[in-house]
């Protein structure tokens, strides 16, 4: 059986999901909880690290446009960083590039949601 995990971690003003093994119909409920959560917090700057993602199926994908709408609407974002190619083939596949910014790495994603609060302040 493949194994699922999410690693949280907070900092520098935004909330980071690690995720680790296999993405599919059985383990999306963990991801459905994990984005609840930050929800119910009011924490709506999301980074998901996929660089220990394995595979994503359609399930797992459905779980992203279940929650990118509401975190929007806070005035959020979900942004995705370290996909291997396999994952990000996946994404693509389904014009997810279009929807999500997608960064190589997780700084470029912190610095990102950085840029946009200095902007709006005043």
């Amino acid at each position: 059986m493949n194994e699922f995990k999410i690693h949280h971690r907070e900092g520098d003003g935004v909330n980071v999901m690690e995720l680790r093994g296999y993405l599919d119909a059985h383990t999306a409920p963990d991801l459905e909880s994990a984005f609840q959560k930050l929800l119910n917090e009011k924490k709506y700057n999301i980074i998901v690290n996929c660089k220990d993602l394995s595979y994503i199926s359609s399930a797992g994908l459905g779980v992203f446009m279940a929650y990118i709408e509401d975190v929007r609407k806070q005035a959020g974002d979900i942004k995705l960083t370290n996909m291997t190619p396999k994952v990000y083939n996946v994404f693509d596949l389904l014009g997810f590039p279009i929807l999500y910014e997608i960064y190589k790495d997780e700084h470029d994603a912190v610095s990102k949601f950085h840029e946009g609060k200095k902007s709006s302040t005043v």
